[in-house]
């Protein structure tokens, strides 16, 4: 499936998580950016979560989970 890759996404994490995309991305011949994409959709996969097109990705109170 091609997709228009027009948005920018910029996070602010730490080293440790930086350091742990990056080996993910390399064990996986990917780009950080590309493992980022893979993350995600993986995780919508497994919670079922589906964008609706031209919508903005603002989950109700009671779909998003709570860290602990």
């Amino acid at each position: 499936m091609s997709r228009s890759k027009d948005k920018t996404l910029s996070i602010r994490t730490t080293d440790e998580v930086k350091a742990l995309l990056r080996l993910a991305a390399a064990q996986e011949r990917r780009s950080v950016a590309s493992m980022v994409e893979v993350l995600v959709l993986a995780y919508a996969s497994e919670h079922n979560l589906k964008a609706e097109p031209g919508s903005p990705a603002r989950p109700t109170p009671n779909k998003v989970a709570r860290a602990k």
